[in-house]
């Protein structure tokens, strides 16, 4: 097999590697000194979009950063850097933001800005080109990929299976004259891993466990521009930069730049900051504060126990290998702790210590059993994707009498009966994120009191990519529709409304979980639990 000029050999401290953050090549998870070969991206994770020809002759090699909004651990970007090294040219990163996208708010532009102000600069000098666009108009962007990718030997792209990304994608693969490349960089386990849709979290969890151990040796760099030998483009042609000119750095960090754009200006900004820093500071606090008591906080509302990542995952400022490198490190593991059996049991598959294992849990079988959905169905986000069992009963009910209806203007202003629901979607629509298990409470009360579970399903989605930071995203639309029934079962007894899709009540949650410093700090007033009833 032919060895690409891009591969070295290198030494590998696999203990130091990413912890630093350093540049770091490919490797397998073993706590010893390996020498080994750096290894080119996976085939698996590279689709091709159209049949154009790559072109040589042209300037520079394009990276179109649209999903994966980081320059470290990022298949995308070793990719587009493999191949600017093979063709000898210099790389451009386009990274550009639309004003038109759905649910475009002051929330969700001001935390990709952020990120974008940062790699501004980091990036300054370095022997990449990065352009930052901000369009400040509707359609003042239209052209700048064309134009960008008639100077361009190949053009590379995220792979990103939700959203409006993939209509763009197709739509660009037929305007651009040269070949355009997506890349897979969500997951442990690429998109095209397989060609099946699972119907549980166990079945699909089987699947990792059987399938996933080989991917474990093709991680993507830590640190892909450290020590990087690429020919510098000085600028972009002035034609480009004078209709399609770069956002100052003093324009991304002033938050009074947000008044300027026609976007929602009624959802604010969250406090939670955007960018790779914010995300790596983030991570370190949970690997180091919460990790240990990640089994006993997790679904507790008093306490913060979860990672907080979710954004920073949506947004593509952190990677999933990464998370995943950094704590198998931390807890000196290697492949051979793995069991010989893939059960499709939640814990004791890895070898490692129970709140490890519930966290690899959320990282890789469900936020990867919704990528799995999305990337294989079209109809990831309509009410027909509901299994048959699901629909069947639901219909048996839809006309079921409710004890309450609320509108979308009811529960977005968190005008219900019960204090519990109306705290959790204060805390969304305040603060861009909800508790994890309160989401799910959230869900499946609106499923309830909503006046047929597809005007449920349309609330549902609305409220969560409205207000969520990480909304919109594969792993989101499972919880959505996990409220009714996707990777779920049927359960007893047959309820009213509900039919046999699992029931949750806020008296229960309320009665199991501890809630009175949440209603403290997310109630119209303070509620204690003894207060809420169905």
């Amino acid at each position: 097999m032919r060895v690409p000029r891009a591969r070295r050999m290198i030494f590998v401290d696999v203990r130091a590697a990413l912890l630093a953050f350093r540049s770091q090549p490919y490797f397998q998870l073993r706590p010893i000194l390996r020498r080994r070969e750096l290894p080119a991206i996976p085939e698996i994770r590279v689709g091709a979009c159209n049949d154009q020809p790559i072109r040589p002759e042209k300037d520079f090699v394009l990276y179109w950063m649209i999903a994966f909004r980081r320059t470290h651990s990022n298949f995308a970007l070793d990719h587009a850097i493999e191949q600017a090294r093979e063709l000898k040219k210099p790389l451009v990163i386009l990274e550009a933001l639309r004003c038109d996208y759905p649910w475009a708010s002051d929330r969700l532009h001001q935390f990709v800005l952020q990120g974008m102000a940062e790699k501004l600069r980091d990036l300054a000098g370095r022997e990449v080109l990065y352009h930052p666009y901000v369009e400040r108009t509707v359609g003042e962007g239209k052209g700048l990929l064309a134009a960008l990718a008639d100077r361009s030997c190949v053009v590379i792209t995220d792979d990103f299976p939700c959203f409006f990304l993939p209509r763009m994608i197709r739509s660009a693969a037929k305007q651009v004259s040269v070949r355009l490349e997506k890349i897979d960089s969500n997951g442990l386990l690429p998109l095209r891993a397989t060609d099946q849709v699972f119907s549980t979290a166990y079945a699909f969890r089987r699947f990792l466990q059987k399938n996933v151990p080989p991917h474990l040796s093709h991680f993507p760099k830590a640190d892909p521009l450290a020590r990087l030998s690429l020919p510098r483009l000085k600028s972009l042609p002035m034609e480009i930069i004078k209709r399609w000119p770069s956002a100052p750095l003093s324009w991304l960090e002033n938050p009074k730049s947000l008044a300027e754009l026609p976007i929602n200006h009624r959802i604010l900004p969250a406090e939670i900051r955007g960018g790779e820093a914010a995300a790596q500071e983030k991570w370190r606090e949970f690997l180091t504060q919460k990790l240990d008591r990640y089994t006993e906080a997790r679904n507790e509302p008093d306490q913060e126990g979860s990672s907080g990542l979710s954004p920073y995952l949506h947004f593509g400022h952190i990677s999933a290998h990464q998370m995943f490198h950094d704590l198998m490190s931390r807890e000196k593991w290697s492949d051979a702790k793995l069991a010989h059996r893939a059960s499709g049991s939640l814990e004791g598959w890895w070898g490692v210590r129970p709140p490890v294992e519930q966290f690899l849990d959320q990282l890789i079988t469900w936020r990867e059993v919704g990528f799995n959905f999305s990337s294989h169905r079209d109809d990831y986000d309509r009410y027909e994707s509901l299994p048959a069992w699901a629909q069947h009963t639901l219909a048996k009910h839809r006309r079921d009498e409710r004890q309450w209806i609320y509108s979308l203007k009811d529960f977005a202003a968190a005008r219900t009966h019960d204090p519990l629901w109306n705290a959790a979607q204060r805390q969304l629509s305040t603060t861009g994120h909800m508790h994890n298990y309160l989401r799910m409470l959230w869900g499946k009360k609106i499923l309830e009191w909503s006046g047929t579970p597809q005007q449920a399903l349309e609330i549902l989605i609305e409220l969560n990519n409205r207000y969520a930071l990480d909304g919109r995203n594969p792993n989101s639309y499972s919880g959505i529709f996990w409220c009714l029934g996707r990777y779920d079962r049927p359960w007893g007894p047959e309820r009213p409304i509900f039919g046999t899709v699992r029931y949750m009540s806020s008296a229960n949650t309320a009665r199991k979980l501890h809630v009175n410093e949440y209603l403290r700090k997310y109630g119209e007033q303070k509620t204690s639990f003894r207060e809420i009833e169905d």
